[in-house]
């Protein structure tokens, strides 16, 4: 069982402002999480309310006597350090990694310098400024390779390359959402995500999920807006290899400074075994298909306790709390 604390005294929360939309490329995924969140909050009697920061300035939250934020925005401008610095310099807490540890977090080239300088396991890559890098990429990572954008999520402008002929197109389209563009080699075999609550020493990873996407294609599509991926939770791994993905996200989310909650993505290598981290989400989905509230059920918290939760570790990077705060 979590360590997350869900016997909350709601009304001292505060007003709530839960924050969805924005304006990255995955904003119509952060605005339904962002309903799930407002609702399951509410359901509880948090005094939350919707704020969209792509309709109406962060100066508003002040204004509007928030006490904290729940912050369901996904990719840049919602968890790339941006916004968790705009709230430090309110004074609003905010669920959640901190500034340092959102921005390195969904720069995938960071982090996976960070992992490997703590010698922690993560797929070989390079990055590439053109089509040109991208073939000779796949000539030093072998094929299949992965081209993706650095610092974007949910698979958006991600390729499966296997042939030399395919890298263009596979630039063209990830340097579409990002001038970093990442390749990294393809690792075979089984497709896992594990969520993590707390933090330091006691944050603590949930259950491990497997996932079986159709013809092995968890894209954006697949994640979303489909019923045909199979996820698995229990994971019905063996019980050392689900413990070795655990010890081993864990690790990610302290190497990075993560606090609050996040969600580590991890391939297990089929021909021996081995996990390597893929990539850290410091604000995952929460909406009907997303993983972090599967994990929780199947450690025995509901969605609405996660929401309260998460909320509840709301805090800021500053000790110092609200001294030097902007004001309205």
């Amino acid at each position: 069982m979590t360590q997350l604390n869900t016997n909350v005294d709601v009304k001292a929360l505060g007003k709530v402002a839960v924050l969805m939309g924005g304006s990255s490329a995955e904003w119509e995924v952060s605005l339904i999480s962002g309903t799930g969140v407002l609702q399951a909050l509410r359901s509880r009697g948090v005094d939350a309310h919707a704020f969209d920061p792509s309709e109406t300035d962060l100066i508003e939250l002040k204004r509007g006597g928030y006490a904290r934020c729940f912050i369901a925005l996904h990719g840049r401008h919602g968890e790339d350090g941006t916004v968790q610095g705009a709230l430090e310099l309110l004074g609003i807490p905010y669920t959640g990694p901190g500034v340092m540890a959102s921005s390195i977090a969904i720069d995938k080239i960071m982090t996976k310098r960070i992992w490997r300088f703590e010698g922690l396991s993560t797929p070989n890559w390079r990055l590439v400024s053109s089509a040109a890098e991208t073939e000779q990429a796949l000539q030093a990572l072998g094929a299949p390779m992965i081209v993706k954008p650095s610092r974007e999520g949910s698979t958006i402008g991600l390729t499966k390359v296997t042939s030399a002929e395919q890298c263009g197109k596979a630039y063209a389209l990830a340097s579409q959402y990002d001038p970093e563009v990442l390749c990294e080699q393809f690792i075979e075999g089984d497709e896992t995500t594990c969520p993590v609550l707390g933090e330091g020493a006691a944050a603590q990873a949930l259950p491990v999920i497997r996932i079986v996407a159709p013809e092995g294609n968890y894209d954006y599509e697949n994640k979303y807006f489909t019923d045909t991926t199979q996820y698995h939770c229990p994971s019905g791994l063996p019980a050392h290899e689900e413990a070795a993905i655990q010890r081993l996200v864990e690790k990610a989310f302290r190497a990075l400074g993560c606090r609050g909650w996040a969600r580590a993505d991890i391939m297990i290598r089929a021909s021996d075994r081995q996990p390597f981290l893929l990539e850290i989400n410091t604000s995952p989905g929460m909406t009907g298909h997303s993983l972090v509230p599967m994990s929780a059920r199947a450690a025995g918290l509901s969605y609405e306790d996660l929401c309260v939760g998460i909320l509840a570790t709301a805090s800021l990077d500053s000790a110092s709390g609200h001294e030097g705060a902007i004001q309205p």
